[in-house]
């Protein structure tokens, strides 16, 4: 009797769901400009004039990050009673606040339900981020990058000048008022292995102002191509790789060129760019020069940890054991078996092999050229 052999329609791909499920999203929807728009110019230009979005890229890291965010943040309430995507606004912008971490003396102002567990010793806004363990050395060596330090500045700003907004249920919080920030906190989670990484740094009013003085460049423009563009483009940066507004920016590949060959129309165009490949190259080189010195003097110590970086050494030579000839031409000779002129290794060992001989080995060692590695020394 045959076993029933049953049809399934293929399954589909669960990231449609997730898109789909994304794309409802209060941010997804949203068309005034968010703090989290605060990282490109042009990007920015696009949604404060309106326009509609040209393309929509399934990014499952995006989403995983997003994930992220909603499981560490609602631990963050349930555990810690902190307060967790959180409304702020003005008339220029708006955003979600990740987690507020209130002091003592303003949470008493606020129900029990709503006072911290954990308190903090003053006000604190944190912004959580996240990253690949291919990125995660630029992390513990660099820390949050200008655009980031701009968003979690303006959501600082916004809490320090006009409290929380007074809507989605907001309308107790919204009652303290303006508080006063003093703290800003990037909590950087690595998407690969879920290693934590802190920065603090205390909220700086010169930094937010910059963002106030960066809006305000958007509003003077007339149309978004007056805006500049913060990124090098698809395929460079991948802010551009799953930006919206990515073909109203740089137009569609023709003949068969790069997105970045559509910006090039006259030889001026051409020379401002070859000049900065040369600025560029000289930078390179400069910096060459300095790797090349550092790896020459470094050459006879051992890998280990030397401050904030963690020396390495790759590509080390290496022990293998390859067919002894010296060792089968006397097997060979032994056996008054043909040797041949030439010895060939592989038609010396089959014939070992066949009449069921150990074929003899030696230990050599394979040289390999040594690379220094240096990465970011963790705490």
């Amino acid at each position: 009797m045959s076993t029933p052999v049953l049809e399934r329609p293929e399954s589909p791909s669960i990231w449609v769901a997730a898109d789909a499920a994304d794309q409802a999203r209060p941010r997804s929807r949203q068309r005034q400009l968010g703090a989290s728009d605060l990282v490109c110019e042009r990007r920015a230009a696009y949604i404060y004039h309106g326009w509609e979005r040209t393309d929509h890229v399934v990014s499952p890291a995006a989403m995983l990050g997003t994930y992220i965010h909603e499981g560490l943040t609602t631990a963050a309430r349930r555990e810690f009673g902190w307060l967790v995507e959180k409304k702020v606004a003005d008339a220029a912008i708006r955003g979600s606040i990740d987690v507020v971490q209130l002091d003592r003396v303003t949470a008493r102002q606020l129900p029990r339900r709503l006072r911290p567990k954990v308190p903090a010793d003053v006000i604190t806004v944190e912004d959580i981020k996240t990253r690949t363990i291919y990125r995660w050395d630029e992390v513990l060596r660099y820390g949050a990058t200008a655009g980031e330090l701009r968003q979690v500045m303006t959501y600082a700003r916004l809490l320090s000048t006009g409290g929380f907004s007074d809507d989605g249920g907001q309308r107790v919080l919204a009652r303290l008022g303006p508080l006063r920030v003093e703290r800003i906190r990037l909590r950087f989670i690595c998407r690969d292995n879920g290693e934590e990484y802190i920065q603090e740094v205390p909220y700086d009013p010169e930094i937010a102002e910059e963002a106030v003085w960066w809006l305000e460049r958007i509003a003077d423009t007339e149309h978004p191509e007056e805006a500049h563009r913060t990124f090098l483009g698809p395929g460079i940066d991948a802010q551009c790789d799953f930006c919206p507004f990515a073909t109203a920016c740089w137009g569609q590949p023709a003949g068969g060129r790069p997105v970045q060959a559509n910006i090039v129309h006259n030889d001026a165009d051409v020379a401002m760019h070859l000049a900065d490949y040369v600025n560029a190259h000289r930078e390179w080189a400069d910096a060459d020069r300095v790797k090349k010195f550092v790896r020459r003097a470094v050459d006879g110590v051992k890998a280990g940890p030397y401050g904030r970086n963690v020396l390495a050494w790759q590509g080390e030579d290496k022990k293998a054991e390859e067919p002894d000839i010296r060792a089968m031409i006397e097997i060979f000779d032994s056996l008054d078996a043909p040797i041949p002129t030439v010895p060939d290794t592989d038609r010396m060992v089959k014939a070992l092999v066949s009449a069921g001989i150990a074929v003899p080995l030696r230990t050599v060692t394979k040289k390999a050229s040594r690379r220094i590695d240096v990465r970011a020394a963790r705490e």
